[in-house]
């Protein structure tokens, strides 16, 4: 049976026109990262797939990126097809038991994408930090000492906005906030971002919002087009253009442990992520 594509090209979306970006120019050298939080505190909402896919079409178009699996669920890690028993996490980073990062880098199948595995773990670190000096700021000083070698750092979040969500927001100079185009989901957003700007205001006055994402669309349903337009009355311009369209090759390329960029080439997911990192280097989000 042929899949049904969900996503579509259509020439407007939500009243907005569904564009592109040129290909981003080659870097004259490397580094220091830009630190990018992908960041929801409802969960499913794609912010593993894009953590993975967006790390990847960077890496293709010859930034130099680590991501940062932060959560203990540890999926960012399988996605990816990296170990993550018996071998330096995050975790150990964050309380301190391995004080080098270096330590923790393991290298994926792809050029230029490296990662920072989770297990479960990390599940007990908001204990353990509970109690330490400038516990929102550990993060920001672990990931200090590597981003001179990359150009830019994905920090995968977990689904909540407890003390490890505002570590990532601490360490990061943007957040990507992936939006799956469903209602309950919708609701959730006007709380994160006001969580964004508490973080901004009281620890990071560097932080800016890069952008939120539509996830999961499916131009053929009328509950996905609303709520896209919805969000784009609400949040105008810090919408992105790139629309990730809903599609089994994203759970079957995890079940491969590799991005749909490497899985399903040349499938319209795979050059909607492509078209996303276009997107954020035009918008100077990315180098």
């Amino acid at each position: 049976m042929t899949e049904a594509v969900a996503d579509a090209p259509v020439a407007t979306i939500a009243g907005r026109e569904f564009r592109d970006f040129p290909e981003p120019p080659p870097l004259q050298g490397h580094g220091p990262a830009r630190i990018i939080s992908l960041c929801n505190q409802k969960g499913g909402v794609g912010k593993t797939t894009t953590s993975i896919n967006l790390g990847a079409a960077l890496a293709e178009a010859g930034r130099r990126v680590l991501v940062v699996d932060f959560d203990p669920q540890g999926a960012l890690s399988a996605g990816l097809g990296v170990r993550t028993h018996d071998v330096v996490t995050i975790y150990d980073l964050l309380i301190g038991t391995v004080r080098d990062p270096a330590l923790a880098i393991q290298h994926t199948g792809i050029p230029n994408l490296d990662v920072i595995p989770a297990n479960i773990d990390l599940s007990a670190a908001e204990v353990h930090l509970v109690n330490e000096v400038a516990r929102e700021q550990i993060l920001a000083r672990v990931l200090r000492k590597v981003t001179d070698a990359y150009d830019v750092v994905l920090i995968d979040c977990q689904p909540s906005l407890g003390l490890l969500t505002v570590n990532a927001l601490s360490a990061s100079h943007g957040v990507l906030i992936p939006l799956e185009c469903e209602y309950f989901a919708l609701r959730g957003v006007a709380l994160l971002v006001e969580t964004i700007e508490k973080v901004k205001d009281r620890l990071n006055p560097a932080l800016e919002l890069d952008g939120i994402l539509p996830t999961m669309y499916d131009s053929r349903t009328l509950h996905s087009r609303e709520v896209m337009e919805r969000v784009v009355e609400a949040f105008d311009d810090n919408v992105l253009n790139t629309i990730i369209g809903r599609t089994i090759k994203f759970p079957d390329s995890s079940v491969a442990g590799m991005p749909v960029l490497q899985f399903a080439p040349e499938h319209s997911s795979a050059q909607s992520y492509r078209r996303l990192a276009r997107e954020l280097v035009a918008r100077g989000a990315v180098a």
